[in-house]
């Protein structure tokens, strides 16, 4: 049996983070910061219809991250948890995710808001954002729960009980 799953890159982010430091680590801790997606030519009709909506799913390949761990130390915390209760980019398959609002859509290039990506980061796929189907109400988000503090973005109400 072959394992191997082959994941191709759709689009090309351009960015002016062309290193890791300062880069941001969330979207939505930078809904301002600016960048765009070039889709590739031969995935130009996939963009049909979409500058009807407001937030994208960026998912993306961390193809400048050095290492795969199981154990980390996220920025949030001063001891490790296992990296899938996390969300640092050292993981398995380095895929990304992220959240952005669309701008507008010129040809193949999409203008978004949110950027938390470095500059050349891979897409390997875009999806619509619908809260219906994307928002979850839930009490229970680990050890997020004890640093809701920690970043200005993130207030106890995220919790969305």
């Amino acid at each position: 049996m072959n394992d191997a799953v082959v994941c191709r890159p759709v689009a090309r982010v351009h960015s002016r983070f062309t290193e890791v430091t300062g880069m941001p680590i969330q979207s939505a801790g930078v809904p301002q910061e600016l960048a765009q997606v070039e889709v590739f030519a031969e995935f130009a009709a996939g963009l049909r219809d979409i500058e009807g909506f407001e937030y994208l799913v960026l998912f993306t390949h961390f193809h400048r991250c050095a290492s795969e761990k199981l154990e980390v130390m996220p920025f949030l915390d001063d001891r490790t948890h296992g990296v899938f209760a996390t969300r640092a980019p050292a993981r398995p398959n380095r895929l990304g995710l992220s959240i952005v609002q669309l701008q507008k859509v010129e040809g193949r290039i999409l203008h978004i808001a949110g950027n938390d990506m470095l500059d050349g980061t891979p897409v390997l796929d875009i999806k619509p954002y619908v809260p219906r189907f994307d928002v979850r109400a839930t009490e229970r988000i680990g050890w997020f729960a004890d640093r809701l503090d920690a970043l200005p973005t993130i207030r106890a109400d995220d919790r969305m009980a």
